[in-house]
């Protein structure tokens, strides 16, 4: 069983216990989080697609840490103009832990 889900702007592919790095979420350490922007659900032989979210289902995940990815260089340049800029970046980022992956099926469908 796996799912899509969408968190900053960004779409993952989760399965149960898988660890992912997510852009900067507001929630402490050890704190259990609930995502309920899941854009697709896969378990057995069935999919579930949502327009734009399915109904019914939510990725539980607990949060490990929060950190910064590796720096990425900014170089800007300009020939013959004595133009020369170079800085730096790193993203901010949250590690989630994929607890559970639930899906609230309705009868008839």
């Amino acid at each position: 069983m796996y799912a899509i889900i969408e968190s900053g702007g960004k779409q993952y592919r989760v399965e149960e216990g898988q660890k992912i790095k997510v852009e900067k979420l507001p929630f402490k350490e050890d704190e259990t989080i609930h995502i309920n922007e899941v854009l697709l659900v896969k378990k057995d032989e069935r999919v579930y697609l949502g327009r734009p979210f399915v109904e019914g289902a939510t990725v539980e995940a607990r949060v490990l840490s929060h950190g910064r990815g590796k720096k990425v260089i900014v170089f800007k340049y300009r020939r013959r103009k004595d133009y020369k800029k170079k800085i730096g970046h790193r993203q901010h980022y949250t590690e989630l832990l994929i607890e559970k992956i639930k899906l609230e099926e309705k009868n008839g469908s």
